[in-house]
């Protein structure tokens, strides 16, 4: 079958290929011979009402160095596309803001975007949450200091983090005792002006903090656990933790089962769900990870399994056009 598909990502010299999702998906869109147009946020434009991007044919390689090369730039109206990957990472500003409206609009032309761009625009990595209150620990939301007080004052460990963080970056661990509350809630709310997130503490991160991927609202039966390092308590990958694969348990399951009919109605076709104990903490909707770390604990192929899905969703969109 003969497939276009191109990719919006951040300059791919800067990825780490042997741990990088967008990478896999390369490599797995390549392996099916499909042809793969490189673009950065920066090259997307509107010219007359469309949105176009100025593209470049990349060829990959499964290796440390000297991983990719790029052929000759050439402008692209999107609607020729099959289908655009958004794999552009956090932080979520203006920039993304925009690249969501200019792919909105090759949606509107028949392009299939995963994920949906109003749908990535819409929802908060950590907010999103929250529309899932029976899945989570307590959990306020404000840039109010006296709420912010109390509630560590209600549940004596807490864990405070920003919206608009991501790789465990900016998360602070509140207690009744702490002497820097004030500094933290200061520097995190930039003195009131802006909401964070604080939730009751969950011991169980020292087990690992779950990534679960989920492909059109069903999961993948595997989880990488990321571990904190010794003496951290954030277990993200970018912060030094480890990853431990692990099958899903029933919770995870049901967790599962209470998020994926949202993601799968917004059009969230690839999402990761970070779960500690039996709690989920964050839905990541922008550019999941964990991918190939995944397919090697367990010898899988998660990025065949998304195309195969989303060239069933591609058919059935053209079938109803």
């Amino acid at each position: 079958m003969s497939v276009t598909i191109g990719v919006v990502m951040d300059p791919i010299a800067r990825i780490k290929p042997w741990k990088d999702s967008t990478f896999a998906m390369l490599l797995e869109a390549q392996r099916r011979d499909w042809t793969v147009l490189y673009m950065e946020p920066g090259d997307l434009y509107v010219r007359d009402g469309r949105t176009w991007g100025i593209a470049r044919p990349v060829t990959v390689t499964d290796a440390l160095e000297s991983f990719f090369t790029l052929g000759e730039p050439r402008n692209l109206d999107l609607a020729d596309l099959d289908m655009v990957l958004m794999r552009q990472d956090p932080p979520f500003n203006n920039e993304y803001i925009y690249a969501t409206y200019l792919l909105e609009k090759a949606e509107r032309e028949g392009v299939l975007v995963v994920n949906r761009p109003g749908s990535v625009r819409d929802c908060n990595e950590k907010l999103f949450a929250t529309e899932f209150p029976q899945c989570c620990v307590p959990t306020l939301v404000t840039s109010r200091a006296d709420l912010l007080r109390d509630f560590v004052q209600e549940y004596g460990d807490t864990v405070m983090k920003p919206l608009d963080g991501m790789g465990g970056s900016n998360i602070f661990r509140v207690q009744r005792e702490s002497p820097n509350i004030s500094v933290v809630i200061e520097v995190l709310t930039q003195q009131g002006r802006t909401p964070i997130m604080v939730q009751r503490y969950i011991p169980e991160i020292t087990q690992g903090d779950k990534r679960i991927l989920m492909i059109n609202g069903e999961p993948i039966p595997y989880a990488l656990a990321r571990i904190p390092r010794e003496g951290e308590f954030r277990g993200n990958l970018a912060a030094g933790g480890t990853g431990e694969g692990r099958e899903l348990t029933d919770r995870d399951r049901w967790i599962c089962e209470q998020v994926g009919p949202t993601l799968k109605r917004k059009g969230l076709y690839f999402v990761g769900l970070d779960v500690i104990g039996d709690y989920l903490t964050e839905i990541n909707v922008t550019s999941p990870t964990c991918i190939r770390e995944l397919d090697k604990h367990f010898g899988i192929n998660i990025a065949g399994d998304l195309f195969d899905v989303l060239l069933d969703l591609r058919a059935a969109q053209r079938s109803k056009a």
